[in-house]
């Protein structure tokens, strides 16, 4: 055997050790990186898919409420019942960030005449 193998045999060893340690600690990180940005990747897919489907229900909820509106302001009359459901969708509505059109149309419709409903 070599006469320096038998000499720094101790120092070839830790720096064999070492070697293994900083390669798998480099790839570990490397490792942990990659899943980081696949996280951030598929969180801003998902911010952008909620988004999208925010915009869905706030067109679904303005068309509800134009709809429904104009019909109680072509009969000119609204029951108690019909305001109370007037007013979940337009909190709905304008809690998503709606205004203009919906708020004065709700707004109208408040003003109408209560209709008492007939038993049947």
């Amino acid at each position: 055997m070599p006469d320096w193998v038998t000499k720094y045999w101790l120092e070839a060893l830790f720096g064999g050790i070492l070697l293994v340690l900083s390669t798998s600690t480099k790839l570990l990180f490397s490792r942990l990186k990659k899943d980081q940005l696949e996280r951030q990747k598929k969180a801003e897919e998902e911010s952008a898919e909620q988004k999208l489907i925010k915009e869905g229900v706030f067109a679904i909820l303005h068309d509800r409420l134009y709809q429904a509106c104009m019909h109680y302001i072509n009969a000119n009359e609204i029951t108690a019942e019909d305001l109370r459901n007037l007013e979940y969708l337009y909190n709905g509505y304008h809690n998503l960030g709606g205004n203009g059109t919906g708020t004065e149309l709700y707004n109208r419709c408040r003003s109408l005449p209560l209709k008492v409903k007939s038993g049947r």
